[in-house]
């Protein structure tokens, strides 16, 4: 009696078989839910390690330059911003927000090897 009354789900359960979705809208499993990442301690210090690092270069840039970067990475705690939200506020075109971008991070990288070599 008791394999009577305890009947199988007719539905079979997979591991990706969507189960709703996140805030950005991508669907999410069964999979995404149980599987956690390994914890990268060694990466996640060297990320804090060079961001220490970039700050300390950042006052190479001229004030243009340097507010472009803060914005469009949101540096310091501001919110990150595109390029065209950049260039309607500054009253430039996007595309020469691109080049400043450009030649600021080319500045910081130079200053960031310059000042690393091992």
């Amino acid at each position: 009696m008791y394999y009577r009354n305890n009947k199988k789900n007719s539905k079979n359960i997979s591991l990706d078989e969507s189960i709703g979705f996140d805030k950005e809208g991508n669907e999410i499993t069964i999979v995404d839910i149980i599987k956690t990442p390994e914890p990268d301690f060694v990466g996640d210090i060297t990320t804090k390690d060079n961001i220490k690092k970039l700050n300390k270069y950042i006052d190479i840039l001229n004030p243009r330059e340097k507010n472009i970067i803060i914005k469009r990475y949101g540096l310091f705690n501001e919110k990150e911003t595109t390029q065209k939200e950049i260039a309607k506020e500054l009253n430039i075109s996007r595309s020469y927000v691109s080049r400043i971008e450009k030649r600021a991070l080319t500045k910081l990288l130079r200053e960031f090897i310059r000042n690393n070599k091992n």
